[in-house]
């Protein structure tokens, strides 16, 4: 299983695909720029109407949203943090730095405890406290929390976005740890690339 001893489940290769599997994951490759499978996907390679599901939300959240890409990789790799998982946590700390982010950034999340230990403004501060209450307890979410949210600058839509991208990855970091795939960042093949040389993140780069 290429490495992956302890995945739960079985993971087909790409070369074993065939009918609606290699129509998936020739799309998942599609989506994501690369030029393999992320083995994040070939979790639920054994049903592919599951991860039909999964590409569909992927695509969604990185191909088609509204919000800066760096944020919305900054809340998959803050939201993979609160929950834990390292494989998450090193791949979308690598894309945080593919679309912008500083390398300073991707460090602390690995170790902050909170969003008061990142080296971001106090606005974008307000959006990760409120996705960590989201992630720990989204049922105390008040009015209030919201409110304080579009005080900061965040519109309503903005907010809508970021609980769906960080929602995403709360069941993603879920399926990746309970199925034995998040034990370490070095599972990740995606946080073991080299990051590019150019000054200028470009938007076709690779989603997950």
């Amino acid at each position: 299983m290429d490495g992956n001893s302890g995945v739960r489940v079985p993971l087909v290769d790409e070369a074993d695909a065939t009918g609606q599997l290699a129509e998936l994951y020739a799309r998942a490759k599609q989506v994501t720029g690369l030029e393999f499978v992320p083995d994040m996907f070939r979790l639920v390679s054994s049903r592919p109407e599951l991860l039909e599901t999964m590409l569909a939300g992927f695509n969604g959240v990185f191909n088609h949203g509204k919000l800066p890409r760096q944020t919305r990789e900054l809340i998959s790799a803050w939201t993979s943090k609160v929950n834990q998982c390292p494989y998450c946590v090193g791949t979308h700390s690598f894309f945080l730095q593919v679309f912008g982010g500083s390398a300073e950034l991707a460090e602390a999340i690995s170790a902050a405890n909170s969003p008061d230990d990142l080296p971001v403004d106090e606005r974008t501060k307000v959006l990760l406290r409120l996705l960590t209450k989201l992630s720990h307890s989204a049922y105390r979410i008040t009015d209030s929390d919201w409110q304080l949210a579009l005080d900061a600058g965040w519109t309503a839509d903005d907010l809508l976005e970021a609980f769906f991208c960080a929602a995403l990855f709360n069941f993603i970091t879920r399926l990746v740890d309970g199925l034995g795939l998040g034990t370490t960042v070095t599972r990740s093949r995606i946080s073991q690339q080299e990051l590019p040389d150019a000054a200028e993140p470009a938007e076709a780069a690779p989603a997950v």
